[in-house]
C-alpha cells in the first residue's frame, strides 16, 4: 500500500516505478476513492471536456506502429486519401461545434509534415480558431521550425503519444525511437503550445509497462495538459488484431492512476469507447476521466455516436465543459478586473486591504 503520508493533491515530477506500481496494487475501491478525491480538488467532477477528431489526411503512413490501420505496411482495406481541403475541414469543424465540441483535433497520417504541407495546416489552425474552437493537431514528428510555425498560427495543443513504456516500445514500433517522441514533445513545449500525450492500453504490455508509461508522462518537466488513455482497437490486418481482450478493470485502474499522478491534467477517455458499455464509461468518469472524443469516428476507427454520449451524460448528470476563449492578455486582464469590480460591489464583499 502507498504511504499514508503521501499528498496526492500536489503535482510532482519524481515518481519511481515502485511508487506507481503501489498505486496499481491498491484495492480497486480505495484506488477509485483516492482518484476521485484528487479529481474533485482540481476539477468539477460533473464536467467533461468534449473534443472532435478529424482525419485531415488518411492512410499511407510509412511508420510500422503495430496497432495502426493507417500504416502502409499493413493491408487493412483502408482507402488512402490526400490532405483534406481547408474548406472541407472547416465544414467538419462547424459541425463539431454545432454538436457541442469545444476542441477540434486534426490528425494526419504522416511520419512528419513536409514543407509544402505546412501552409495548409497552419491555415486550418487559424480558420478553425476563428470559429471559436480550441485547436489540436497530430502530424507526427516536428522539427523546431515546424513547431514554431504551428505555434505562430495559434495552435493550442499538439498531440504526440508515447504509446507505451520505453522498455516495451520496441515491440510496437521500430521506425522511430522513444527519444524521437520525447524530443517532439519538448519542441512543442518550447514553442509555447500545450501538450497532449498519452498511450494505448491492451497491446500485450504488462503492468510494469503501464506504470512506466505513466511515470514517463508524469515526470516530464511539465505535465501534459491533456492525457489520452486509449484502449486498443483491434483492426484486422494489423499485427495486434489477435491480441487478447483487456480486463476492463485494468483499464479503469490506468485512468485512476493517471488522474492521481497528473492531478491538474485532463485525462481523456479516448479510443476504444465503442467497445465499452455505459457502466464501464461511468466508472472511467468516476476514476477521474474528464475528457472524451465525440463523434462517430476517431481517425479511422468507430466511436459512440454523439447523441448516445449526450444521453449517457444526461443519465449521469454530466455537462460538457465550456470553453472560454480570450483574444489576448489584455482581454484576460479586463475579464479579471470585471470580476473584481463585481465582487467589490457585492454588499457582502469585505476588503481586507482596508
Amino acid at each position: 500500500m502507498p504511504s499514508a503520508s503521501v499528498n496526492y493533491l500536489e503535482s510532482r515530477h519524481d515518481w519511481t516505478r515502485q511508487q506507481v506500481l503501489e498505486l496499481f496494487a491498491m484495492p480497486f475501491n480505495d484506488l477509485l476513492f483516492t482518484a476521485q478525491q484528487v479529481h474533485r480538488a482540481h476539477f468539477d467532477a460533473n464536467r467533461v471536456q468534449v473534443s472532435t477528431l478529424c482525419s485531415i489526411k488518411t492512410g499511407a503512413c510509412p511508420e510500422d506502429c503495430a496497432y495502426c490501420p493507417q500504416s502502409a505496411r499493413y493491408d487493412t482495406g483502408l482507402e488512402r486519401e490526400k490532405l483534406m481541403k481547408v474548406e472541407k475541414v472547416l465544414e467538419e469543424a462547424r459541425a463539431a461545434k454545432a454538436s457541442g465540441a469545444t476542441r477540434f483535433c486534426m490528425g494526419a497520417a504522416w511520419r512528419s509534415p513536409k514543407k509544402k504541407d505546412m501552409p495548409y495546416v497552419t491555415q486550418m489552425v487559424r480558420e478553425v480558431k476563428a470559429l471559436g474552437l480550441e485547436t489540436c493537431m497530430t502530424l507526427g514528428m516536428l522539427n523546431d521550425d515546424q513547431a514554431k510555425e504551428l505555434a505562430d498560427a495559434g495552435l493550442d495543443y499538439y498531440n504526440h503519444n508515447l504509446d507505451t513504456s520505453a522498455e516495451y516500445y520496441g515491440e510496437i514500433i521500430t521506425t522511430r525511437t522513444y527519444q524521437d517522441r520525447l524530443e517532439t514533445l519538448d519542441r512543442v513545449r518550447q514553442a509555447g503550445m500545450k501538450v497532449c500525450a498519452g498511450g494505448i492500453i491492451g497491446m500485450g504490455e504488462g503492468e510494469k509497462d503501464r506504470a512506466g508509461l505513466l511515470m514517463q508522462l508524469a515526470n516530464l518537466p511539465e505535465h501534459p495538459e491533456s492525457v489520452p488513455i486509449n484502449m486498443l482497437v483491434k483492426v484486422a490486418g494489423t499485427p495486434l488484431e489477435q491480441e487478447k481482450d483487456l480486463d476492463p478493470f485494468e483499464f479503469i485502474r490506468c485512468i485512476a492512476v493517471a488522474r492521481i499522478m497528473m492531478p491538474r491534467s485532463h485525462v481523456r477517455l479516448s479510443a476504444g469507447r465503442e467497445a465499452m458499455n455505459d457502466e464501464m464509461q461511468s466508472l472511467a468518469f468516476l476514476a477521474g476521466a474528464n475528457s472524451i472524443f465525440y463523434g462517430e469516428k476517431l481517425l479511422t476507427t468507430g466511436n459512440p455516436e454523439a447523441n448516445k454520449d449526450m444521453q449517457l451524460f444526461a443519465r449521469l448528470g454530466i455537462q460538457p465543459e465550456e470553453y472560454q476563449q480570450y483574444a489576448d492578455e489584455a482581454e484576460v486582464e479586463a475579464e479579471l478586473t470585471s470580476r473584481i469590480v463585481e465582487q467589490q460591489n457585492d454588499p457582502y464583499f469585505y476588503d481586507a486591504a482596508k
